[in-house]
């Protein structure tokens, strides 16, 4: 899952991305109005934690243009100073949720997989599809009630992908986004792609899973189960 962390607090973005990475999410950084204005427009997160005090301006000229672009992604504000006015202000712009420094990062933690879960999976922890049973909260994954091998976290990531984007093709080059972010543009080719892919179509396999993942050959892979 990606996150973009709208912050100026140099200590407290350390702190966040470095906590979140340990959680298996991937985290970017973005310290400016301008910063972040410049990455909403080129990628799509699964989760922004945006402060609304930066440097160069309000974080509500954020949600705003996030609103005119017609994005998704889902947003929790984190402010240190927030009043009423702009948490109703926040959430009636677009904001989905709000969290008053100082926060424990564990809470932070809960909100976003909260918000993913509502986003994406109705609000559900448990993820089911052609035998595929996922928990969201303990990174478990099961075939037919056969554990799967651990997955790398990124491989979890790429498995979510899939599953929350069903008959879809996608390219290397969003797949790529995804896992890498930003970072993506830093490699010369897809092989990391590949390789994730290909280490996750095996452990599936290993546990009898049937090979839902197909190659489109020329374009990227699909996630496809029969009569689904």
């Amino acid at each position: 899952m990606k996150i973009l962390l709208i912050e100026d607090n140099t200590d407290l973005a350390s702190g966040i991305e470095k906590y979140l990475s340990d959680e298996g999410y991937h985290c970017e950084l973005s310290q400016t109005v301008e910063q972040a204005l410049e990455k909403i427009q080129l990628y799509e997160y699964d989760c922004i934690l945006l402060d609304i005090s930066l440097p160069d301006g309000s974080g509500f000229v954020i949600l705003e243009k996030l609103k005119q672009l017609g994005k998704q992604d889902g947003v929790i504000i984190i402010s240190a100073k927030i009043s009423l006015d702009d948490k109703l202000k926040g959430l009636s712009i677009g904001a989905d949720d709000y969290l008053t420094k100082p926060f424990h990062l564990a809470e932070l933690s809960m909100r976003i997989r909260a918000l993913i879960r509502r986003r994406k999976f109705n609000g559900n922890n448990i993820i089911q599809q052609g035998g595929i049973h996922i928990d969201l909260a303990e990174k478990i994954v099961q075939y037919n009630g056969k554990t799967v091998e651990q997955l790398s976290p990124k491989e979890f990531e790429l498995l979510i992908l899939f599953i929350s984007s069903p008959h879809r093709v996608l390219s290397k080059g969003s797949i790529a986004e995804h896992l890498a972010g930003d970072n993506a543009d830093t490699f010369d080719n897809f092989d990391f792609v590949y390789a994730h892919v290909k280490n996750l179509k095996k452990k599936l396999k290993n546990a009898g899973c049937p090979g839902y993942i197909h190659t489109i050959y020329g374009m990227g892979y699909k996630f496809k189960v029969e009569g689904l």
